[in-house]
């Protein structure tokens, strides 16, 4: 079945966005007493068609959902910032993969370069990019892109759990982080650009209580690193 996301609720009756309803009739070609979802305050709402001008909703009723009671903190991915189809994937399939936020981070040997207008028409772009991941895995959000930022700002920001990714073959594994670091609801992966963290950027990471850690013997693309962690994360916590 069909999920889409809505932000308002008028009595008995949801609506759709332009982008959704045109989904719905154009892509899907659904009809009216048809059945969707809607996510509405992260609950599921099991709904019907009534009108196509624009598209609304009429609530059935809430979807029950089993409670999952394995404590699962909030994963935010901090990703270097990397070519455009890099980033479409870490952003859909780490959305996929259960993560709360994403921030795209300036580092020295950071390929792509710009501005804040540059950077904000991106965030709209990836904006519906995890919209459309979280719709189509049938999460009950949908993650949230935070403005691109450097290590300077990166580092003002609390989590409980702050992970550094490196090849640094001293490193704690990631392993015995996730297993020696139980009690926390939110954690950080911060993940280096294609060609690394500077010194002094790693230096200045460690130094704010993020904990250089090794994902093994194998090195990763930059691509690959948050997608493996969040699955690794997953696998620990039995998502």
């Amino acid at each position: 079945m069909q999920r889409y996301f809505v932000n308002k609720k008028v009595d008995n009756t949801f609506q759709l966005d332009e982008k959704d309803s045109h989904h719905v009739l154009n892509v899907m070609r659904m009809k009216k007493e048809e059945n969707i979802e809607v996510i509405y305050n992260e609950e599921v709402y099991l709904t019907k068609i009534v009108d196509f001008n624009p598209v609304i909703l009429v609530i059935i009723r809430k979807i029950e959902r089993t409670v999952n009671e394995t404590k699962i903190p909030k994963v935010t991915i901090c990703q270097s910032l990397v070519s455009e189809n890099k980033m479409d994937l870490i952003l859909q399939k780490g959305t996929e993969l259960g993560a709360y936020s994403f921030i795209s981070l300036k580092t020295v040997n950071s390929i792509i370069k710009g501005n804040d207008k540059d950077f904000n028409k991106k965030i709209t772009r990836w904006e519906r990019i995890v919209y459309d991941a979280s719709r189509q895995s049938k999460r009950n959000n949908v993650p949230i892109i935070e403005k691109v930022m450097d290590i300077n700002e990166l580092i003002k920001h609390p989590y409980d759990l702050k992970i550094l990714c490196t090849v640094n073959e001293m490193s704690t594994s990631l392993k015995n982080v996730l297993q020696n670091n139980k009690n926390y609801d939110t954690m950080i992966i911060v993940v280096g650009p294609e060609g690394g963290f500077t010194n002094k950027e790693e230096e200045l990471l460690i130094q704010n209580g993020f904990i250089s850690t090794s994902l093994g013997n194998l090195v990763l693309r930059t691509e690959t690193t948050a997608l493996a962690v969040l699955s690794m994360i997953n696998y620990e916590f039995e998502r």
